[in-house]
Parts: structure tokens; sequence; C-alpha cells
């Protein structure tokens, strides 16, 4: 392995979603996270999926069609207003449940429409 050679960093992280089910991503990471939907490139669109993006994150929902929700593997998105966006969640029927902090962050756990495991980290 050359040393040279790194990671320097992450583009994107991709979540799976049963198909013809967007209306209710966009909901989600659109409506109640506050995301904004993106275009897929024109080759990619037929596929079905949705892709969101906000300040330094890019999140893909791609279609699956034997689908089976992420449980455990989640992302660890960072929000600004850990109680607010809790709030949200739970006024518009997702439980969110929170966790033991983690050095420097409150954390609360949320499954999307999907069943696929979210965790919301806030800074302290």
């Amino acid at each position: 392995m050359e040393a040279d050679l790194h990671i320097i960093g992450i583009d994107h992280i991709q979540i799976a979603m049963p198909p013809g089910e967007e209306d209710k991503a966009r909901a989600f990471y659109e409506g109640l996270l506050g995301l904004r939907e993106v275009p897929k490139p024109t080759h990619l669109g037929a596929r079905g999926g949705c892709w969101f993006e906000g300040d330094g994150v890019k999140i893909h929902l791609g279609v699956e069609a034997d689908f089976v929700p992420a449980r455990k593997a989640h992302p660890g998105l960072l929000v600004d207003d850990l109680s607010q966006l809790a709030a949200r969640l739970e006024g518009a029927g997702y439980s969110t449940i929170t966790d033991q902090p983690l050095d420097g962050f409150n954390r609360r756990y949320v499954n999307d429409p999907f069943g696929n495991r979210l965790e919301l980290m806030e800074q302290r």
C-alpha cells in the first residue's frame, strides 16, 4: 500500500428504500429533516429513489426490490437543535429514542418511514 493514498472524506451516504415510496421519503427527509431534494442524474432517474442535500450532508435513497431496513447500521447526522427536531419528528408520529451522551454530543435515534435507523447528534 502506498503511504500517500488515503480517504479524504465522504461524498454521500446511501440508504435503501422500497420501490414506489418516494413521496414518503420526500415528506420525511425534506419535510421533517429540512434537507432539499436534488435531481438525480438523468441516467439514474429511471431507477427510482431520491437524493437529498443539506449543509455538509448528502443522502441518497436508492430503491431495493427486496428491501430490508437497516436497523443497526446507520448514519450519524449532526443537528443544531436536537430537542426542536425531536419535537417536530414526534409531532409527525415518529418516535425518537434518547441514548446516552457520547463525548461532546447529545443523541437520539429515529427510524425513517421505511424503518432505517438514523442517529441525530447535537454537539454540547
